[in-house]
């Protein structure tokens, strides 16, 4: 192997640990905060661990729209949902019975299913998502969190809030420190996998659905592998259902907002199987209100699958 590409992997690997080590202690030093503030467990399954774990994603994605690899932007968001559905949420079955909460049941996971739906539309009415579709997306996640922030106020029974783990000073610290390690990992990751795209003949596109995908989606894996070993299903189903929730309004809010974002028509099927994935999971979920281990090998056995297609296709 030529020893610049060498290089390249090995700053890519770099890349990663800053990006799942700067989130870890996002999450830490925010959850820590969220205790302080009694914010109950789904809440912050479903929006500060959400948008830690989903913190890769954006700095990948942002960084790719700013520099104008934007084919890299989209295609990191599709994989790294993907990854979510299929792996964390299958790996998950397969070690424990995931109960489904009622309120992430009858709402949060129809809304992933309606703004997947809309993304998708903006994708195929131009193969292009414009900047005021953009800001669209963000201005739907702003109301999507003020939503979840009144519910919160509202349920007066606060009883699943965790004691903070670290002090308010200790909690600032490290989410600083989580979101520098998030930037620096960001620019290696988009500037190394580019590096390597291009100099085995790969797309962009291939190493922003695989390589990419897979390396930012990791913190995302290892939050609910350790929230299901301290018996936080509910964490993993809030981290999963919202990290995807962030990834679309805001990462690709945020990315698209910023610099428009043109793209190939060769992600058709990438598109329609990140819809069909989104509605299988939503199907699982309601038939039992669980997800169990029978359902976690057919999602695992889905994503092998279109792997080995995204791999034959390029």
């Amino acid at each position: 192997m030529d020893a610049g590409i060498i290089i390249q992997v090995v700053l890519l690997l770099v890349g990663f640990v800053f990006l799942i080590k700067g989130s870890d202690f996002f999450v830490d030093g925010s959850s820590s905060i969220a205790s302080l503030l009694k914010i109950p467990t789904i809440i912050v399954g479903l929006t500060i661990v959400a948008f830690g774990t989903s913190a890769p994603e954006a700095a990948v994605s942002i960084t790719s729209s700013i520099t104008g690899n934007n084919a890299m932007a989209v295609s990191n968001v599709i994989g790294s949902n993907l990854f979510n559905m299929m792996m964390v949420i299958g790996i998950a079955a397969l070690l424990s019975d995931l109960l489904m909460e009622k309120n992430v049941l009858n709402k949060d996971l129809p809304f992933l299913v309606a703004i997947t739906v809309l993304l998708s539309i903006f994708i195929l009415l131009d193969w292009n998502i414009s900047s005021i579709e953009g800001i669209i997306l963000l201005l739907i996640l702003i109301g999507y969190i003020a939503y979840l922030v009144h519910t919160a106020r509202k349920d007066s029974h606060a009883k699943d809030v965790e004691k903070p783990k670290l002090s308010l000073p200790k909690s600032i610290a490290f989410i600083i420190i989580g979101l520098a390690g998030i930037i620096i990992g960001g620019d290696l990751v988009v500037d190394s996998a580019s590096a390597i795209a291009m100099a085995l003949g790969m797309s962009e596109t291939l190493v922003g659905l695989t390589i990419v995908a897979i390396g930012t989606s990791l913190p995302e894996l290892v939050t609910s592998i350790t929230a299901l070993k301290k018996g936080e299903n509910q964490l993993v189903i809030g981290n999963v259902i919202g990290s995807n929730i962030f990834n679309i309004l805001f990462v690709l809010g945020a990315s698209s907002a910023i610099s428009e974002i043109p793209l190939d028509s060769s992600l058709l099927i990438d598109v329609i199987f990140m819809i069909f994935i989104t509605a299988l999971c939503f199907i699982f979920s309601k038939t039992q209100e669980k997800y169990d281990k029978k359902e976690g090998i057919i999602l695992i056995a889905l994503f092998i699958a279109y792997m080995a297609f995204a791999i034959l296709r390029n």
